[in-house]
C-alpha cells in the first residue's frame, strides 16, 4: 500500500487542483477541514501532511500542532495565500513543519517538496525499524551472555 499525501484546505477549488495535479505520482487524500483530515490520518498511512493555513474552526498550525504527538514522523508543509512572518515562526516552532509554502503553488516545486518530504518520512520509518531490531539484537546477545555464566 502507497503512503498517502494528505491535504487540507477549506477551498473545495483548491483540493480539486491539487489533486488533479498530483494523483499521477502520489496517493492523495483530501479534505476540508481539519476534522475530516484526522479521520483520514486515523485511517490510512500518510506521510506527508500539506495543510492551508486560514481555516474555519481551526488553523492549519493548530491543526499540525494537534497532531504532532500522535503523528510525529508525518512531514508537515504549510501552504498559504498569506505571508505572514509571525504564521512563518508559528509554523516552525508550534507545527514543526518542514516548509512553508505560499499559494498559489507551481506544481514542480511542490511535487519536488513532496518527493523530498515522502523520502524523509520513509528514512525515519526505516530508522526507526532498524533500532529495533538492533535492541532486539542486544537483548539476545544479552541473553546468550547470560546463558553463558
Amino acid at each position: 500500500m502507497a503512503i498517502g499525501v494528505l491535504y487540507v484546505d477549506d477551498e473545495i477549488n483548491n483540493l480539486n487542483s491539487f489533486k488533479a495535479a498530483f494523483r499521477r505520482y502520489f496517493e492523495i487524500y483530501t479534505a476540508s477541514s481539519a476534522k475530516e483530515g484526522r479521520k483520514i490520518l486515523d485511517s490510512y498511512e500518510i506521510g506527508v501532511i500539506i495543510t492551508d493555513q486560514r481555516m474555519p474552526g481551526m488553523t492549519g498550525i493548530e491543526f499540525l500542532e494537534s497532531i504532532l504527538s500522535i503523528y510525529p514522523d508525518t512531514i508537515r508543509i504549510l501552504l498559504t495565500g498569506f505571508s505572514d512572518i509571525n504564521a512563518v515562526m508559528d509554523a516552525i516552532n508550534r507545527g514543526q513543519v518542514y516548509k512553508y509554502l505560499v499559494k498559489p503553488w507551481q506544481n514542480d516545486e511542490l511535487k519536488m517538496y513532496i518527493e523530498n518530504a515522502l523520502e524523509i518520512y520513509n528514512l525515519r520509518k526505516e530508522n526507526k525499524e532498524l533500532a529495533r531490531k538492533l535492541q532486539l539484537a542486544n537483548l539476545e546477545l544479552e541473553r546468550l551472555y547470560q546463558q553463558k555464566k
